[in-house]
């Protein structure tokens, strides 16, 4: 297992409402080769904030209408071609929609709610098919299939190509504390309100009606065709959170083509008052140029076709060179690839960008939002070194998914597993004007399995997938009134009390059943038999995690793959216990996951326990997150029931 050793303002091409009908982009001319896109040639954008709908003076509530909409933005460098890209913006702030979105800021106990419009239509009103190639031979959404036949796995005569209708979504707040109408559960999509879907198709998801109709009867607000509103509560510990789509089947997708955002939960006997930390982040009203010291950084990977749109495999020849046959013929579907891992690094939607930054502290809250990808991030001088390269700078690691830690950690790298979070400050003071610095990956470009950079695995392309920003230090503008990390006192908690009782869960992979040595033609969750073997299940099947409401449990992760998952658990923020190779002892959490985490990287032939709290009864699920996995069956789902 890995040993991590200790050591103002943003540009956009504004959106037009009138996004071309384009659908699946073959793109022109090839692949774009990721070494020919200039590095550091763009400013790091930093995500404004999302502007609240009027607020109603008899409700203690904000109120929030995000849509979801196709718009073009300049993600290469400025002479490059702009993007394609699908975005979450403010319904009534046309010029808000930016791929990542704007950031949610909420309070501790200040309700939020968020009505979310799925505005993915042309100028005419007619559906937008998606920009990717979405395989519809696996488990999803599948509108299609009408009521009785949707969120199903589709049966076929022949291999189908792509499917081009409308684009089902709904979103999930990830690591928030909220109830089963809010969670963005994965059949509980719905379409676009457009004038041209199909009489034969689901509008909506299997749970869509029961929730509507709890959401309604507990609150004035009317759901609507083409969308849902949620209600966030906001329990729990300040943090940094984040919203990205849920649909069943096609998140990888979704995701990949722009759906992600940060919220970030404040105040609180959990936050850090006062000028303790670096700021300020962005607010509300900023002017132009307003100088922030506390960044939302989003790390993800994608891939180019020439023309600038993006690139994702149409074909699982893409992933192994397997060419079929596909089904029916066989069990492999035909465009699903196991994992994805793009040629370029984006950060806040850049490829590579820089971002100017002062002799002084500054805190950020990093997210890894890339599909399948894991993270080892350092600050280096020399972003070509050999690696492991020797870190120019420590990092600080103040806090995870689920708020701050008990103590700041010093660390020299940084491991970020897909959809987790990490809040850290990094201290440029007493650099000299001009100096420049680079955060880099020493990540694989394949599944990351453990172990050490060099020694058992090798790390990212050095010239591509192993850069990710540039700092340059510009002189001090203001003195720096934050309290150097080795000083800082981080809120306290309380960690959870005993277990009610323990699961043992399993992580499967399965080839295909009728082409030996094809695979994996699916991945999935189960449970584990008495005699250690894994009994591998569907998302279909029953509910087999069925915990009471305020009950304590240990959850046993039994890894039986080749690969580390990071496995999410919605609606909740467990404790790492410990973890242990197959037949050895174990040995407890790294340093940095001793605090709240709604994620954990779970090793290959290992056994991963975490303790977990269930506060609100419901329906939800737990998944991997990888979001290749999580869209062909590495997902189940779990039931809070009353006492």
């Amino acid at each position: 297992m890995l040993q991590a050793g200790a050591v103002g303002g943003i540009s956009v091409l504004l959106p037009s409402r009138t996004a071309p009908r384009s659908g699946m982009r073959a793109g022109s001319g090839g692949r774009l080769d990721p070494a020919a896109i200039r590095k550091y040639a763009a400013r790091l954008p930093i995500p404004p904030v999302m502007p609240q709908d009027p607020r109603d003076a008899h409700t203690d509530l904000d109120f929030y209408t995000i849509g979801v909409r196709q718009f073009r933005q300049q993600v290469l460098p400025p002479g490059s071609p702009a993007t394609t890209v699908w975005g979450y913006g403010s319904a009534r702030h046309p010029g808000t929609f930016h791929y990542p979105a704007f950031t949610i800021e909420a309070k501790v106990d200040r309700p939020v709610r968020v009505r979310w419009v799925n505005e993915l239509l042309d100028a005419e009103g007619r559906y937008l098919p998606h920009l990717l190639p979405v395989d519809p031979t696996l488990h999803w959404a599948n509108p299609p299939g009408g009521r009785l036949g949707r969120d199903s796995r589709p049966e076929f005569t022949s291999t189908p190509g792509p499917y081009t209708g409308p684009v089902p979504i709904v979103t999930h707040l990830h690591g928030g504390l909220n109830t089963e109408e809010s969670d963005g559960y994965p059949e509980a999509w719905y379409l676009p309100d457009a004038r041209d879907v199909p009489a034969s198709y689901a509008r909506t998801g299997s749970f869509y009606d029961k929730f509507r109709i709890k959401a309604e009867a507990l609150s004035d607000a009317r759901w609507g065709p083409g969308d849902a509103v949620f209600q966030y509560a906001n329990e729990g510990r300040a943090s940094t959170l984040w919203y990205h789509d849920h649909c069943l089947g096609i998140t990888r997708l979704n995701v990949y083509a722009g759906l992600a955002g940060f919220y970030l939960m404040r105040g609180g006997p959990s936050d850090v008052e006062g000028d303790a930390l670096p700021g300020p982040a962005p607010r509300m009203g900023d002017p132009p140029g307003a100088r922030y010291y506390e960044i939302p950084v989003v790390i993800q990977d994608r891939s180019f076709h020439a023309d600038g749109s993006l690139l994702y495999p149409a074909s699982r020849a893409r992933f192994d060179g397997f060419k079929g046959p596909y089904i029916p013929a066989s069990d492999i579907p035909p465009i699903w690839n196991p994992e994805f891992f793009g040629d370029t690094m984006l950060a806040n939607g850049r490829t590579w960008p820089v971002l100017p930054v002062e002799p002084r502290r500054y805190r950020f809250r990093f997210l890894n939002g890339c599909n399948s990808r894991t993270l080892i991030l350092k600050v280096v001088a020399d972003p070509l070194a050999r690696r492991p390269a020797s870190p120019a700078l420590t990092l600080w690691q103040i806090g995870s998914d689920g708020g701050f830690l008990q103590a700041p950690v010093e660390l020299g790298q940084l491991l970020v597993a897909p959809a987790e979070r990490v809040d850290v400050v990094v201290d440029f003071t007493g650099l000299p004007t001009g100096a420049e610095l680079y955060l880099i990956n020493e990540g694989p470009d394949d599944p990351f399995q453990g172990g050490r950079v060099g020694a058992d695995f090798s790390p990212a392309d050095p010239k591509t997938t192993g850069q990710v920003m540039k700092f340059v230090v510009r002189p001090l503008t203001a003195p720096d009134r934050s309290t150097p990390p080795s000083q800082l006192t981080l809120p306290s908690f309380k960690p959870l009390g005993g277990a009610f009782r323990a699961r043992r869960l399993s992580l499967n992979e399965a080839d295909s059943l009728r082409l030996p040595g094809v695979g994996p033609r699916v991945t999935l969750l189960g449970t584990v038999e008495s005699v250690g073997r894994p009994d591998p299940l569907g998302w279909d099947a029953p509910v087999t995690e069925n915990p009471t409401l305020e009950s304590t449990e240990i959850w046993e992760l039994w890894n039986f793959t080749v690969d580390a998952h990071p496995i999410h658990v919605h609606e909740v923020q467990f404790q790492v216990v410990d973890r242990r190779r197959f037949g050895e002892l174990p040995r407890p959490p790294e340093v940095w996951e001793r605090g709240f985490k709604d994620t954990v990287l779970v090793y290959p032939k290992a056994i991963t326990r975490v303790k977990v709290r269930f506060s609100h009864a419901g329906q939800y699920v737990w998944h991997c997150h990888m979001l290749e996995h999580e869209d062909n069956e590495m997902m189940r789902p779990f039931t809070v029931s009353p006492r």
